[in-house]
C-alpha cells in the first residue's frame, strides 16, 4: 500500500472523495487489466493540454476559446452579473434558460472549518470586473448553507461602497413540491420573498 499512497493523497483531494474510496479507486486502478489507468493518464494529460478557465468569469472553457463563449457572446446582457461558487453552477445556471447576464466564479466560498478566507476567492478580479464593466445588478446565487452564507453576508458588505444593485436568489418551496414537506425556515423564506400572483 506504501507505494499508492502518493495517488491516494491526490485522489483525497477531489471533492466528495474520502480516505477509504480513495484507497478503493487507486486498488482498482492499479489492478485493472483493461487499460483503466492507461486511459486515465492520457485523459488527464489531454484535459490539462486542452482545458482552461475561462480569464473573465472562470467557466470551463477550451484553451484555445478564452474568454469563453459566454463572455464572448454580444447578445448577454451586460448590466447583469451572476456570482456564483464553481464553475459547474454556471451550466446549472444555463441549463435553466432563465439568465441572460454574465457570470463571476469565485472557484468556492469562505470557509473557516476547510480554512478558506476571502483572500482564495475570486473576489479582487469580481470587484475589478464590476469597476471595469459598470454592472447594474449583482447576483449573489450562493449557497444557503453556512460558507454560501458568510460568503455571500460577506460579498453583500463589500458590495454596500459600489455603485451597484446587490440581491440574493429568491428562496422557498421549489418547484413541483408542496408546503407540506418544507421545513420551517424554508417556509419562513418563501413568506417573505412572496411575490404578486
Amino acid at each position: 500500500m506504501n507505494g499508492l499512497q502518493p495517488l491516494m493523497r491526490c485522489l483525497c483531494r477531489l471533492p466528495g472523495v474520502g480516505r477509504r474510496s480513495a484507497e478503493r479507486m487507486a486498488l482498482r486502478l492499479v489492478r485493472d487489466r483493461t487499460g483503466l489507468l492507461r486511459e486515465l493518464i492520457e485523459t488527464l494529460r489531454t484535459t490539462a493540454e486542452n482545458v482552461r478557465c475561462c480569464s473573465l468569469c472562470g467557466n470551463v472553457t477550451a484553451a484555445d476559446e478564452d474568454p469563453c463563449r459566454l463572455c464572448a457572446d454580444p447578445a448577454r446582457d451586460g448590466r447583469l452579473l451572476c456570482v456564483v461558487e464553481e464553475p459547474g453552477d454556471i451550466a446549472l445556471i444555463e441549463s435553466s434558460g432563465g439568465w441572460r447576464g454574465r457570470y463571476h466564479a469565485l472557484m468556492g466560498k469562505i470557509s473557516p472549518v476547510r480554512g478558506d478566507g476571502p483572500a482564495d476567492l475570486r473576489i479582487r478580479t469580481l470587484l475589478a470586473r464590476i469597476r471595469r464593466e459598470g454592472f447594474e445588478e449583482i447576483v449573489l446565487a450562493l449557497s444557503t448553507d453556512g460558507a454560501g452564507e458568510a460568503t455571500a453576508g460577506f460579498l453583500a458588505e463589500l458590495l454596500k461602497n459600489e455603485p451597484v444593485k446587490t440581491t440574493r436568489l429568491a428562496r422557498g418551496i421549489p418547484a413541483g413540491s408542496a408546503v407540506m414537506y418544507a421545513d420551517p425556515a424554508t417556509l419562513a423564506r418563501a413568506m417573505q420573498g412572496r411575490y404578486s400572483a
